[in-house]
């Protein structure tokens, strides 16, 4: 098991070989079962886990003897191949074993290794494939003909093997490579050397570049595109994808192809990539000199044009299949903007690298193929099959969560109220981005999360403008600011010095005046409503002694949370506030509480459960109030009391 996962790990480190749980690997071996008995078992890699990371549990042990029962029967549906692999399971907590279970235990040999390698689909997506993969590869090498992967596949390869056997590797055609040995070094070298072959097969191939379009420049940037596709992409207000943009040699020299639109619509580099990046891109191609105006009405024609284009791929496959279909969502998952750039779709950041991965191999494959011939994959047929096989569509189906999709901005994030925010709206399904001036705590909080965090000062519009446009690229745009940066100084209101109480307005009014107009910037270029939340404090309403510098920001803010209420409600766009009250945090320290305490004449813990219901308001009471605004979608230009009980500070 230690050389299974060594060796599988080599393999799927390599991109050129493995990408995001593409392939497959088993090992055979025997193992105790709880009833003391010994059983032969095949260990093969179990869905959902990646070659590159992967640990022993990830390849679950499947009771031999009862998959090879099963040699000489003629037909097996997918539901029973499943069942059947999941009876037979030492541990029924296991993964889901692969659909390449019955291939990996019907070839006789200890180890066995399965990739999409490039090269191999290289020299296989292309007319003539078959015949030049058997000048390219020697008599140990048995070259098979496009079938579905399954137990179908596993009965051809057994018929393959059992006419030959003397191979050590298997070519399938428009699909992978395995190779097998009785031990791990063996079957990794044969993999080596197999993808060697190929790869030096295509350099001796008479080559030439892909003619491409003349280099223009547009007049918008990729982040602002990058909202308007957002937008475009939801067929509906409540449909949201996360969209990630890239872009660098490869990519654009695929791009920019002046066939891009012939080459790019034959299909992916391997099946199985369909479920993530469907059977063809959307191209848009903006004119010379284009407006974000005129981009966007370039985009519209498009994206009407490829929901038509998938109709109509759907409604003609779905006669040639057995058994009824549900059409998927009609949305591109990639989007080439000629002289821009890739913009990949997903539910979430990770689904959209993943489909951008995946779709730049593509374009790497493609692009190698069409400089040597043309290229050519399995039937538009075949591909829907994949598309909508029921155990391919499962790796990627999961319960959506309630704010699946959504975008969500968290200023003032490395306090102890900003990061309750960040906690709650994460758990919920959001790709949560936090930013903070203190570039300290927010290095620190990088490190232990992997979600993005940024250096913003929020005081300062052209950091929030590039802490946006950075947002915008990685993932597509805002969807709801939680804006809830701020300080709390104080002094008496007749006395303070006017630097003070400049300095508070900076920070508690129009901070947020800056991180909310560049929002409803984005929001209204991807036109899929929006939201904003607001941290306003009770001293909006309720002023207390020698609050001043602080209240009156917070009393101005208040009137700002209405404003947009008001003005942005037409285009969707909710408004509203939290009040809360004393709340521990960086904000109100220890030293604060002693002193508020002290100027209303009361005990520091007197003074935190000073409210009606005697009870300490917590961070995580303000974050929970957040994330109802957020999901209460028919709510704007409300305030939402989170004090404990303090009349007055109540509002209507």
């Amino acid at each position: 098991m230690a050389l299974r996962v060594y060796t599988t790990r080599l393999l799927g480190r390599n991109s050129e070989l493995v990408l995001h749980g593409g392939g497959n690997t088993s090992v055979k071996t025997s193992v105790k079962d709880i009833d003391g008995k010994n059983y032969d078992v095949l260990c093969v890699k179990g869905s959902g886990w990646d070659m590159a990371e992967i640990e022993p549990q990830g390849l679950p042990a499947v009771k031999l003897q009862p998959l090879l029962l099963l040699k000489n029967k003629k037909h097996l549906s997918d539901e029973d191949m499943v069942s059947y692999q999941k009876k037979n399971l030492i541990n029924i907590k296991s993964p889901n074993p692969s659909v390449e279970t019955f291939l990996h235990a019907f070839l006789p040999f200890k180890f066995v290794d399965h990739t999409h390698s490039d090269a191999i689909m290289n020299v296989t997506n292309r007319p003539g494939g078959l015949d030049f993969c058997k000048k390219i590869f020697g008599n140990k090498v048995s070259i098979v003909p496009y079938v579905m992967p399954g137990f179908r596949l596993a009965k051809k390869i057994n018929e393959v093997y059992s006419k030959n056997s003397k191979i050590n590797c298997l070519i399938l055609m428009n699909h992978g490579i395995f190779t097998f040995a009785d031990n791990a070094k063996d079957a990794y070298s044969l993999m080596i050397k197999y993808v060697s072959q190929a790869e030096s097969a295509i350099k001796k191939l008479k080559s030439k570049k892909i003619k491409q379009i003349k280099n223009y420049s547009t007049k918008f940037s990729p982040y602002e595109a990058a909202t308007v596709i957002r937008g475009l992409l939801s067929e509906n207000k409540d449909q949201k994808f996360i969209v990630n943009f890239r872009t660098n040699n490869i990519l654009n020299y695929f791009i920019n192809g002046k066939n891009v639109k012939f080459y790019s619509s034959k299909g992916t580099a391997t099946p199985d990539h369909v479920i993530r990046v469907k059977p063809f891109p959307l191209i848009i191609t903006p004119k010379k000199n284009s407006t974000l105006e005129e981009f966007t009405s370039t985009a519209i024609k498009a994206f009407t044009n490829y929901r038509k284009k998938y109709i109509n791929y759907f409604k003609i496959n779905q006669k040639k299949v057995k058994g009824k279909k549900t059409m998927l969502d009609t949305s591109p998952r990639i989007i080439l903007v000629q002289n821009i750039g890739m913009f990949s779709v997903g539910k979430d950041l990770k689904s959209a690298k993943i489909a951008g991965d995946l779709a730049e191999t593509n374009a790497k494959v493609i692009s190698s193929v069409e400089e040597t011939s043309t290229y050519k994959f399995i039937p538009e047929k075949d591909l829907f099959d994949v598309e909508y096989w029921s155990l391919e569509q499962a790796k990627i189906k999961k319960a959506k969560k309630i704010l699946e999709g959504n975008i969500v901005v968290v200023t003032g994030s490395t306090g102890t109220i900003g990061f309750e925010t960040y906690k709650i709206f994460k758990k919920y399904g959001a790709e949560v981005i936090l930013l903070d001036f203190n570039r300290k705590k927010i290095n620190e909080l990088q490190s232990k999360i992997k979600d993005t965090c940024i250096y913003c000062d929020v005081t300062n519009k052209k950091s929030v403008e590039n802490a946006f446009n950075q947002i915008c690229k990685k993932y597509g745009g805002i969807d709801i600011l939680i804006s809830n940066a701020g300080a709390a100084p104080s002094g008496i209101i007749g006395e303070v010095s006017d630097r003070l109480l400049r300095k508070s307005f900076e920070i508690n009014f129009f901070s947020h005046q800056n991180c909310a107009s560049e929002a409803v910037k984005i929001m209204k270029r991807q036109n899929i409503n929006g939201c904003l939340l607001f941290n306003i404090s009770k001293q909006s309403v309720n002023p207390g002694k020698n609050f001043g510098p602080y209240g009156l920001p917070k009393s101005a803010l208040l009137s700002l949370c209405k404003q947009y209420a008001v003005d942005y409600g037409y285009f969707g766009i909710r408004s509203n506030g939290v009040n809360a009250d004393r709340i521990r945090s960086g904000l109100m320290t220890d030293k604060m509480i002693k002193s508020r305490a002290k100027a209303r004449s009361v005990t520091a813990e007197n003074y935190m459960r000073g409210n009606l219901l005697l009870n300490e308001v917590k961070a995580e009471d303000v974050a929970k109030a957040f994330f109802h605004l957020a999901i209460s979608k028919k709510t704007t230009g409300a305030v939402l009391t989170v004090d404990g009980g303090n009349i007055a500070a109540s509002l209507r």
